[in-house]
């Protein structure tokens, strides 16, 4: 029709109206930000906040020598403390410091509410005394406590070596450490016949087995092959009191 105006058509900027209208985009982030936000807040309260998730029971095992009671009562785990706050950390820590028998610790969190420690002890390959007790020595050298009373099967150090042409050389230390490899290399089954180590010398090393029996060692150089001649020389001749496996590929015995 002449003179009438045409029709104006929808901006294409303008969203679709109505109830059933889509929430602009720019409103997604931001309600998914704040969806987040909630969540974090809740998971927050859950571990920190909430008495579902907190120490309730404490457990100690592994243990040898020690008791349970010992490891927690030092462990100090602070109880009705949210789990996810404990410092497994420091509770190891504070475990080896006041517990030096402990070679290593496990500090693990059981969900719901409960914290585990798994201890492994040091075990004492060589004793030496100290006035009417004895100073255990384990395989590393590492010496951890005085007992009253010997550990079976533990050989005691005796060592001679003042008056040795190598004692300037090889001083106490270093020769207590000696002693110790060689210790640590016996068979178990040696180790428990084994009474002392005596030790005069880098290189003269005795062994003073149950029943008067000696062992010429020698140094700590070849323990592994050292140890298997001995075993071998025990089972072939158990009723001789004399060995040396000094020179391992030749070992000799005597007063079978």
């Amino acid at each position: 029709m002449a003179g009438a105006k045409p029709t104006a058509k929808p901006s294409k900027r303008s969203g679709p109206q109505g109830p059933g209208a889509r929430p602009r985009r720019g409103r997604v982030p931001a309600l998914l930000a704040a969806a987040v936000v909630v969540l974090a807040g809740g998971g927050s309260w859950v571990l920190y906040g909430s008495d579902w998730l907190r120490v309730e029971k404490v457990t100690a095992g592994g243990t040898d020598v020690l008791t349970p009671a010992q490891v927690l009562a030092a462990a100090e785990v602070p109880v009705g403390e949210p789990l996810v706050s404990v410092d497994t950390d420091a509770v190891a820590t504070r475990l080896r410091g006041r517990l030096p028998r402990i070679d290593s610790v496990d500090v693990v969190r059981s969900w719901p509410n409960a914290i585990g420690l798994k201890v492994t002890e040091r075990k004492p390959v060589l004793l030496i005394r100290k006035g009417t007790g004895f100073v255990e020595v384990d395989a590393s050298g590492v010496r951890f406590d005085t007992v009253g009373r010997a550990p079976a099967g533990v050989p005691v150090l005796e060592l001679s070596a003042q008056h040795s042409p190598s004692a300037r050389r090889f001083d106490e230390e270093r020769l207590l450490h000696e002693a110790v490899t060689i210790a640590g290399d016996l068979p178990e089954a040696v180790a428990r016949q084994t009474a002392r180590v005596k030790v005069s010398s880098y290189d003269s090393v005795v062994l003073e087995l149950a029943g008067g029996r000696n062992v010429v060692w020698g140094s700590s150089e070849q323990g592994a092959a050292k140890a298997r001649a001995l075993t071998a020389l025990l089972k072939a001749a158990p009723k001789a009191d004399h060995f040396d496996v000094s020179a391992p590929s030749s070992p000799a015995v005597s007063g079978s």
